[in-house]
């Protein structure tokens, strides 16, 4: 079995906050991305979440994060494409990446999570026959490119300026930045022929198999073979990884539950409605430093990536996150090949 060697590490946070009180923890989130660019992390991703205490907006949390930052890598896994207008979504992520001086990672799914809530505040019309898949993110992809619209001679006019009209800021270097999170077989091939990078987590479908890496395995085989062109195409692999060694007694004692409550749905298949695939879960990987390089070790589908993305869990606290990010830095991504992006003096200035 080969040994996994990692050349990048990025950790995804859920961005969490309270009811009451949403400023505080989405600007516990945003220092948060600030601590891990001074521990050397080469990327930091927030998610997307509709109705829920998280990021609604990802383009304007990212907006934000690219002026708390200078160096990381800021992604967003996933948006959820069903709610978006392809042109305006287009123009936010391209302000976004421009702001940051070029430094988004904009991962997609397709659907329309909570449809049955949102789907008539979003739409005008019976959106049910929209097409919220595949086609809606190329538009959008399509609008980044900053093709010219009209024909050869159409101009608009503002004050002090002609142009031709396109999207703005043109900023066609995005386009190589598109990643989709697949969890089918159906979906990494659309990726791998669309030219998208990929996002690979602890949940996929259960097509031809109840076991949980031989699927995942299975979509790396299916999206590397499906890739088309010369372009280097990433792939990152998403694990739930909580290590105890510097937290105290209650703490890891939660930590342990929280991987207990959630034991349960790896054992089998969950079927999550009727005429739905079956979906299979990774377990959490808790424990300490050396029981969880053992695991990941021994991880095959670790093996055959070089990118390593950290899943934090939901509703922990910002001292867990932190504790969690520094225990793998120091103790955990060294053993697997990572080197930090920035010097580790770096940790303690500021």
């Amino acid at each position: 079995m080969s040994t996994p060697t990692i050349t990048s590490l990025a950790f995804l946070t859920p961005g969490n906050f309270a009811d009451d009180d949403p400023y505080t923890g989405l600007e516990e989130t945003l220092q948060l991305f600030e601590h891990g660019e001074r521990l050397g992390y080469d990327g930091a991703w927030v998610r997307q979440r509709h109705l829920e205490h998280g990021v609604g907006s990802a383009a304007v949390f990212l907006a934000a994060a690219g002026q708390r930052t200078e160096r990381i890598e800021l992604g967003t896994a996933v948006i959820p494409i069903g709610y978006e207008n392809p042109f305006r979504l287009a123009e936010d992520l391209a302000l976004a990446d421009v702001l940051s001086r070029g430094r988004l990672q904009v991962g997609f799914s397709t659907g329309m999570p909570h449809a049955e809530l949102l789907g008539d505040l979003v739409y005008d019309g019976d959106w049910r026959g929209f097409d919220l898949s595949y086609g809606r993110i190329a538009r959008l992809v399509d609008n980044l490119r900053g093709d010219h619209l009209g024909g050869p001679d159409t101009v608009i006019r503002s004050p002090g300026n002609t142009q031709r009209p396109r999207l703005q800021p043109h900023n066609p270097a995005l386009v190589k930045r598109i990643w989709y999170g697949g969890g089918s077989l159906r979906s990494v091939r659309w990726a791998a022929g669309s030219g998208h990078h990929l996002l690979t987590g602890n949940i996929v479908s259960g097509e031809g198999t109840g076991e949980f890496t031989t699927a995942q395995l299975n979509l790396l085989a299916e999206y590397r073979r499906h890739l088309s062109g010369d372009r280097p195409a990433r792939v990152a692999l998403g694990r739930v990884i909580v290590p105890l060694d510097s937290a105290d007694a209650a703490t890891r004692a939660r930590y342990r539950a929280y991987a207990a409550g959630r034991h349960a749905r790896t054992l089998k298949p969950q079927t999550p409605a009727a005429g739905r695939k079956p979906v299979l879960f990774a377990p959490d990987v808790v424990g300490t430093a050396d029981e969880i390089l053992e695991r990941l070790t021994a991880d095959p589908v670790l093996a055959q990536v070089s990118e390593l993305r950290l899943e934090l869990p939901y509703e922990f606290h910002r001292a867990e996150y932190e504790q969690i990010l520094h225990d793998v830095r120091h103790l955990i991504a060294p053993e697997l090949g990572w080197h930090p992006a920035a010097p580790a003096l770096r940790e303690t200035v500021g």
